[in-house]
């Protein structure tokens, strides 16, 4: 049980974002928790044909690829609470249809009409039905997820609105089991539409807001864009608040925005995740009504577990769930003190040792892996108090105000340490050219057989050696010579229609033995 002393506060409005009031209460009782997940899912697209990125047109996406797509994404979530998956889900990073049917979608329906045939059914069979073809990248999501047996979504879509400067290709998609009561897309120029819906969860409200801010996190000019992004979510918000001020909301999404920015980005005059929207790490401050209502839910980890992406091997929080004041009352929907965090399952959408993401691939082959971004996520509750103005008793609050301007390096050591498969103790080269083991982690017997590209050689084939930094590659290739022996750590990949083994670390060659586990 999680269940936590309220304890009464008094509020004060310091401004806009200081909540306060006293909204009214109903009878004692409480609900279930229910999780909240944000799962930037990469490149999520249909199989129209028609698409604004090349790679993703129907000469190379082929639709074998969007069922592993869907497929994994599924497995992915099917791993909560015992198979049944997120009540909430903030998807991004999913394909704007470019072919858009004249009447909104009714997605229950294409689930009753497709319920008798198999996603691997209607993707596979050829020839493929125009109806089939038309439908968007959340309807096969839906299809998905109930075929992994998480069921019972509504769906809420973010409006797609081509942008004349900039190339914008995605939405946001929310599913909720809960209903959706409203939905609104917030615009702003050269950026994706954020997804405002309302959850009516337990005769309560609540907003979320799913976000996908413009790429680019230390970019001062894709930061003017962000600004843009939070200007408007920050407008929004302030008009609820001032109904409202204890109004439940969870901001959540792909900010492409670390979560002390403003630390990271010190050159920048203004960032907007700390400067605009005001997110920040005062948890005990914003309970006590001393600082903005906007809590990071970064700041509820160590500083040595925060990381949800990696970036010339450092990791980044672009990934977030921000909570208002109103989640930390004892009335409406609260937010389960201490229960942020990050979904990377090593040995699925993540690797052994450094859990870095597994990310999607398909150029080169069927479709495989997951996303470049790991899902984050949190508990909530709905509560009812009698007594107005009562806030959850904090357990280690954070009061972080300042954070390292470098985030932390991947630790490329921890993967020594893991017993990981062997390649040598597959059967063949063609067991090691296996799509599904892309981004893995293997601990490899080979010979060196070529310079010009670097390369070893593992039963009868030959794969190149890489390192992504020019100084590391350098350092292994003067190293070892034709004919030497190598016994390294290397990651799978492929490259041009070339396999080969990733070196991210001088470490990683010539690794000691693990010891194996009793």
């Amino acid at each position: 049980m999680f269940l936590k002393r309220c304890r009464l506060i008094t509020l004060t409005v310091l401004a806009i974002f200081l909540a306060g009031g006293t909204s009214a209460v109903a009878q004692s009782g409480e609900q279930e928790e229910f999780l909240i997940v944000a799962y930037n899912v990469e490149n999520l697209f249909d199989i129209d044909g028609i698409s604004l990125f090349e790679d993703y047109r129907a000469e190379q996406y082929k639709p074998l690829h969007l069922l592993r797509k869907l497929q994994n994404t599924a497995a992915v979530l099917a791993t909560m609470q015992d198979g049944r998956g997120p009540e909430i889900i903030l998807f991004q990073e999913l394909e704007g249809d470019q072919t858009p049917s004249k009447r909104p979608h009714n997605y229950a329906a294409i689930l009753k009409k497709y319920a008798d045939v198999s996603l691997e059914q209607m993707l596979l069979t050829e020839p493929i039905s125009d109806d089939i073809r038309d439908l968007p990248a959340e309807a096969f999501l839906l299809k998905a997820l109930q075929e992994a047996g998480l069921d019972s979504y509504e769906v809420g879509i973010a409006e797609y609105r081509p942008d004349p400067v900039r190339t914008v290709a995605h939405v946001n998609a929310t599913f909720s089991r809960f209903p959706i009561v409203e939905t609104r897309t917030h615009h702003s120029d050269g950026a994706r539409g954020t997804l405002e819906v309302v959850h009516k969860i337990g005769g309560y409200r609540l907003h979320t807001f799913n976000n996908h801010w413009k790429s680019g996190a230390s970019d001062p000019e894709a930061e003017k864009i962000r600004l843009g992004n939070a200007r408007v979510v920050r407008d929004r918000l302030a008009s609820i608040v001032s109904e409202n001020p204890a109004a439940d909301i969870v901001l959540g999404g792909d900010f492409n925005s670390q979560y002390n920015q403003r630390q990271s980005n010190p050159a920048m005059a203004s960032t907007a995740l700390n400067d605009v929207l005001g997110a920040h790490g005062d948890e005990a401050a914003m309970v006590a009504g001393k600082a903005g209502i906007l809590y990071n839910l970064w700041y509820e980890l160590p500083e040595d577990d925060r990381g949800s992406d990696v970036y010339r091997d450092r990791w980044g929080t672009l990934m977030q769930l921000i909570v208002s004041r109103g989640l930390y009352d004892c009335h409406g929907i609260q937010y389960r003190d201490n229960s942020f965090g990050v979904l990377a399952i090593e040995g699925l959408n993540a690797q052994h040792g450094t859990k870095m993401p597994i990310r999607w691939a398909f150029a080169d082959g069927d479709g495989s892996g997951y996303s470049d971004h790991l899902p984050v996520y949190a508990k909530f509750r709905v509560v009812k108090d009698k007594a107005p103005r009562r806030f959850v008793e904090l357990e280690n609050p954070s009061n972080e105000t300042v954070q390292a301007k470098e985030p932390r390096k991947v630790d490329y050591g921890l993967a020594l340490k893991m017993e990981l498969p062997k390649i040598n103790n597959l059967q063949s080269d063609d067991e090691i050219k296996n799509l599904q083991k892309l981004g893995h982690l293997f601990r490899i017997e080979a010979k060196v057989s070529g310079d010009k590209p670097f390369r070893v050689k593992v039963f009868e084939d030959e794969y190149n050696l890489w390192a992504f930094d020019v100084e590391m590659r350098k350092k292994v290739y003067e190293r070892f010579k034709v004919s030497d022996s190598m016994d390294f750590v290397g990651e799978l990949g492929v490259h041009n229609g070339n396999w080969q083994f990733v070196i991210r670390d001088l470490e990683w060659l010539t690794p000691p033995p693990v010891e194996k586990m009793p």
